[in-house]
C-alpha cells in the first residue's frame, strides 16, 4: 500500500441532514469551523449535508423533494422570457 495516501487527522464527527434535522455521528477528515453536542453529552464538529440516508428516496422509498438552493426560482427566472415569447410565433394556417 502506498504510504502518505489517506488523511492522518480522522476525528468523530456529527453529519446533519438540513432537510430532515436527522444527526448522525460517524468519523471524517473534513474540516468544520461548527460544533454541536451529541446525545451522549460530548461536543463534536457539525458538518452539514443535504441529502443522506435520512432523506433520499433509494432509503426512505419515498419521492420527496428538496428545493435547498432555490433551483426552482432560479429556472423560472431564466426562462420567463420564453414563456412571454411563447404567442409571437407566426401562426401557420391549415393546410386545405
Amino acid at each position: 500500500m502506498k504510504k502518505n495516501l489517506h488523511p492522518e487527522n480522522f476525528r468523530k464527527v456529527i453529519f446533519k441532514d438540513i432537510s430532515t434535522d436527522v444527526t448522525f455521528l460517524s468519523r471524517s477528515a473534513a474540516p468544520s469551523s461548527e460544533t454541536i453536542v451529541h446525545t451522549d453529552g460530548n461536543e463534536y464538529p457539525l458538518l452539514k449535508v443535504e441529502i443522506s440516508s435520512a432523506s433520499h428516496p433509494f432509503y426512505t422509498g419515498k419521492m420527496s423533494f428538496v428545493d435547498t438552493a432555490g433551483r426552482i426560482d432560479k429556472f423560472n427566472k431564466k426562462f420567463a422570457k420564453f414563456k412571454t415569447l411563447g404567442g409571437s410565433k407566426k401562426e401557420e394556417k391549415p393546410a386545405e
